[in-house]
């Protein structure tokens, strides 16, 4: 039996701001559980829900040397749907109304969290054969694990692997601080090390010292060699690029399923959209203010508001798009600019334009059933899960070819009748409106191909169990 250890700052169904939390949610399910023992530590936060304290059992706690001081390391833990849990208790550090507080506090309480994650093992009498960290939060763990730990034999021969699940959050504050937070020697400050730009990065740290790397899509994986998104780090993974690996993310079929969808209108199935899903459609139309016509083409949106989407591309020819015989819907909240625009263009085309500026997840699920194609420009996305959602839901993608948009999203193709959605490689705003206005033909002029896309797209499986066979393959190499 190999033991595996996730080690994360957020995770499903416990905590979660975004994609990190649904991969450490599900991917531990997924693992064969004849062959793998995975367990899971995070923090404690105040805020988690009552119902999920509630379940939590103290273990035992103890007190850790750390940022010249003694502090308390509480261990809670329960166990849900088969898998083990841990959460690290210290009130200095966890007592909070969110995960992310922003830096230097971040620095403080991640590097707390990464020593005591570690240093709880004895405690809880597990010793994994390969502990697998995720994102710059969890950075440290591989360096103090190369670090002081290697005094204590137990210790010895553990294997790390290391996530990327977005490269633009580091961890990066100045090295003084960084020292004195974190204790180690200055041996580790150096540009080959923890140094960047003059400054101290946590998760190159984990990236220099870990012993295999993966990110969340094979594309993205090739992306962040080259200077345009390795956002710095671009040597370091080319340096490393035999230890690194793409690994496409999941999404849970049994939550993500229209047939079985409890927070759709109207269930459907690959057999009998062609009927079922418009239902979808007409519902939501009413319900959010646009024209209700079963025949309109409507376009989804259900995202965070920020530039890394590509909402400044959407900005330069909306009013041109909207000059055309499509609907859009917008769920989300972000930017207040790309929030106010989409207040505007709504105000600007009532009936044809909904935004929904708020976050809501049974509002999203209607979405992905009602919309027949769902726009994604992003200027990069390492894996991105709508596109998986939509796909599962008949909801043909129209997206940038960027990391997991490109592995998982095949382009229609008119002469050879293939393909699972539309997309555009270049970050232009009105390639985007090109291929957008192509969809718009195909769904008009031609819907016997456009139903074969959907049906393709349906029996698409992105599923959690096809991905944890790729990592349960780079344990095994790792572990041996």
């Amino acid at each position: 039996m190999k033991k595996i250890l996730f080690v994360a700052s957020e995770c499903l169904p416990f905590v979660k701001t975004g994609g990190l939390a649904d991969v450490v949610g599900s991917l531990p399910q997924c693992l064969d559980k004849e062959n793998y023992d995975c367990r899971v530590i995070m923090p404690l936060y105040s805020f988690m829900a009552q119902k999920w304290k509630d379940m939590l059992e103290y273990k035992t706690h103890f007190y850790m040397d750390f940022n010249w001081n003694s502090y308390y390391v509480g261990i809670m833990e329960c166990e849900y749907e088969g898998i083990k849990y841990y959460f690290i208790d210290n009130q200095d550090y966890f007592t909070c109304d969110k995960p992310y507080a922003g830096m230097p506090y971040d620095i403080g309480r991640f590097a707390f969290f990464s020593k005591a994650a570690l240093s709880i093992l004895p405690s809880i009498d597990f010793r994994p054969d390969l502990i697998h960290c995720h994102d710059w939060q969890t950075g440290l763990i591989p360096v103090y694990l190369n670090d002081s730990f290697q005094a204590n034999e137990f210790y010895r021969g553990i294997k790390t692997v290391m996530t990327i699940h977005n490269l633009k959050f580091q961890g990066v504050w100045d090295i003084r601080t960084m020292k004195d937070i974190v204790g180690l020697p200055d041996y580790y400050f150096t540009p080959d090390k923890l140094e960047f730009n003059r400054d101290a990065n946590m998760l190159k740290g984990g990236l220099v010292y870990c012993d295999a790397i993966t990110t969340v899509s094979d594309t993205y994986a090739e992306e962040i060699k080259i200077p345009y998104y390795g956002e710095g780090l671009d040597g370091l993974m080319r340096a490393r690029q035999h230890d690194l690996r793409g690994i496409v993310n999941g999404i849970d079929y049994h939550m993500w399923n229209p047939e079985t969808d409890k927070l759709i209108y109207k269930n459907y199935s690959v057999e009998n959209f062609r009927k079922e899903k418009v239902k979808n459609k007409t519902a939501l139309q009413a319900d959010i203010g646009l024209d209700v016509d079963p025949k309109a083409m409507l376009i989804g949106i259900v995202s965070r508001l920020t530039d890394q989407k590509g909402f400044d591309l959407i900005a330069y020819v909306m009013d041109e798009m909207c000059q055309d015989a499509v609907q859009f819907v917008i769920l989300g909240t972000g930017e207040e600019r790309y929030e106010n625009m989409f207040r505007h263009f709504a105000w600007k085309y009532g009936g044809r334009v909904s935004a929904q500026i708020y976050y809501n997840e049974a509002l999203s699920h209607k979405i992905y059933a009602a919309s027949d194609a769902f726009l994604m420009p992003s200027q990069f996305e390492p894996c991105g899960l709508s596109q998986l959602i939509s796909l599962r839901y008949g909801s043909l993608p129209i997206v940038r070819e960027t990391g997991g948009l490109k592995d998982t999203v095949q382009p229609y193709n008119e002469y050879e009748s293939t393909g699972t959605g539309f997309s555009f490689v270049n970050y232009n705003a009105h390639e985007m409106m090109g291929t957008v206005r192509y969809a718009e033909k195909v769904f008009y002029d031609n819907k016997r191909e456009w139903n074969k896309m959907v049906e393709r797209a349906m029996n698409k499986d992105f599923s959690w169990e096809s991905s944890a066979l790729k990592y349960q393959e780079l344990y095994d190499w790792l572990i041996g």
